[in-house]
């Protein structure tokens, strides 16, 4: 950045700057160097508050003195505590909520264990097919939700129907494994791929056998690619309305809450809710960039 003042050398010519002469660049120069000097953070700055602008109004429309709708805000009464005193207020607010729990984890655990057996199996093992299947693990995350739910609604009416498998639940499961499994499998894979063989091959030179050098040396530098697919695996399960609307049937899900209470304005407890749930991703997401900063040599 150009100091805001400096001596300029008589140069002689017609025009020129008497010697000893002070240069002050103009207000506009000075402007522009600022900005130049600080274009990334501004940049990012923009783009934080473009993504947490609907995280605020969660947080604040929470606070709605409502009566029958949240979608502005009510002065008479507001803000208010009595939403977060009893965020299960709501008639089946919490209900979605535990249900939408329950999916996510049971689809989590799945998606992670079939997934990570998978990956390990495409990048450590060649066999028939291996290069198909790296292909066609991208087509559930290349397919549009509303092709795939379709497709899943219609396998489950015609096909598993006649099993005695109803839209319900644990169609709602099977549909989440599913589409969470290919992100489950591009995560670990690109971690096992970035894993240096050469740790394997010392701890084989120090006499470890093929179970040991997997769990003291394999295991452990995977594990963060593991556990960052099941966060992901989780979120997309949670947030999933498209698909679950599709293979549903009569259950209720958190996102299928809000989508059909919208019309009517959302309550305020799916907002208290829906803002307790970003305040745990934040701080699991705090609490992992610590960790891993304590874990580096220093």
């Amino acid at each position: 950045m150009s100091s805001p003042s400096m001596t300029v050398p008589n140069s002689g010519p017609r025009g020129a700057q008497p010697a000893g002469a002070v240069y002050r660049p103009s207000f506009g120069r000075r402007v522009s160097a600022w900005i130049a000097d600080r274009f990334a953070m501004i940049v990012a700055i923009l783009v934080l508050l473009y993504l947490f602008t609907p995280v605020a109004y969660t947080f604040v429309f929470s606070f709605n003195n409502y009566h029958k709708s949240n979608i502005t805000w009510n002065p008479e009464g507001s803000p208010t505590l009595k939403h977060w005193k009893n965020p299960c207020g709501a008639p089946g607010v919490c209900d979605a909520l535990v249900t939408s729990l329950q999916v996510g984890f049971i689809a989590t655990v799945a998606a992670t264990v079939l997934g990570t057996l998978l990956a390990f199996a495409l990048v450590r093992y060649r066999f028939p097919g291996r290069g198909a299947g790296n292909v066609l693990v991208f087509v559930p995350m290349a397919t549009p939700e509303i092709v795939l739910g379709a497709s899943l609604l219609t396998i489950f009416v015609q096909g598993f129907v006649r099993v005695g498998l109803r839209l319900g639940f644990w169609t709602i499961v099977i549909a989440h494994i599913m589409f969470c499994l290919s992100f489950v499998v591009v995560t670990v894979k690109a971690r096992l791929l970035s894993l240096d063989p050469r740790l394997e091959e010392a701890a084989s030179d120090l006499y470890a056998g093929p179970g040991s050098t997997f769990w003291k040396v394999t295991f452990p530098l995977v594990l963060p690619g593991i556990v960052g697919a099941a966060l992901l695996a989780f979120s997309l399960s949670f947030d999933d309305f498209i698909i679950t609307n599709f293979v549903s049937g009569n259950v209720t899900t958190f996102p299928k809450f809000v989508y059909v209470s919208y019309l009517r304005g959302i309550p305020a407890q799916a907002n208290v809710i829906g803002f307790s749930l970003f305040l745990f991703a934040v701080t699991l997401v705090v609490l992992g960039q610590v960790i891993g900063s304590a874990r580096k040599p220093k």
